[in-house]
């Protein structure tokens, strides 16, 4: 058995396809374990602009219930609660992953100009605020073009992917003068093959690159 827990933590069904494929494919060795309180993003929907404290403090507790389960590493696969996962990583001992930041860090290797493809109209705000704070962090200069695909995670909830993947797609046409595009959520790597197909430029997805930096932060491997 592997002696390596990461817990994985989701608001949302519809991420957490994509995470254990990643997992599988860039992490076999570890046990990955499931959270999921899909009210968190039913109530999040809600608070269009700041995360209420109530919101918090639930999130909060789930990462708490992770480290008790013997968590190695805790790795979040939605992008709509940023304030949460500080603070979960401030009161915990172990890595705490926001769900984009190695997608980030790789966007900004690529040029200053980044463009982003969102289906989830609340975690907006808190996406582009960790970008900027991000770049800053590492001395980047950057520019950031956030889009929404309207109707897309629903779709995608209704089990029409090929309808969510269209809209993703669509929506990230109407990006200009970007050196690399990131699609948002765990949620839309379905889509990245459709949106390779409309643009000549990088298309970046969260799952691969998260899982890639949690085993960085766990085993301290380059």
């Amino acid at each position: 058995m592997t002696s390596t827990r990461i817990f994985l933590f989701h608001a949302t069904l519809v991420a957490m396809d994509p995470v254990h494929i990643a997992m599988q494919k860039v992490w076999p060795q570890a046990q990955a374990v499931n959270i999921l309180d899909e009210s968190l993003s039913l109530d999040r929907a809600r608070e269009p602009d700041l995360i209420s404290e109530d919101l918090i403090r639930r999130f909060v507790a789930l990462g708490r219930q992770a480290v008790t389960g013997g968590a190695d590493g805790i790795l979040i696969t939605c992008s709509a609660f940023g304030p949460a996962i500080r603070q979960l990583a401030d009161e915990v001992s172990i890595p705490v992953l926001m769900p984009n930041e190695a997608m980030f860090r790789a966007a900004l290797s690529l040029g200053k100009k980044i463009g982003m493809v969102a289906t989830f109209a609340p975690a907006i705000r808190t996406m582009e605020d960790e970008f900027r704070e991000f770049a800053q962090e590492v001395g980047c200069s950057e520019r950031l073009e956030t889009v929404l695909a309207e109707g897309a995670i629903e779709s995608l909830r209704q089990g029409d992917a090929a309808d969510h993947n269209r809209r993703v797609a669509e929506a990230a046409t109407g990006l200009s003068g970007i050196d690399a595009v990131m699609l948002a959520h765990f949620s839309t790597t379905s889509a990245a093959e459709a949106v390779r197909g409309v643009v000549d430029i990088p298309v970046l997805t969260a799952p691969e690159t998260a899982v890639e930096r949690m085993r960085t932060l766990v085993l301290g491997e380059a």
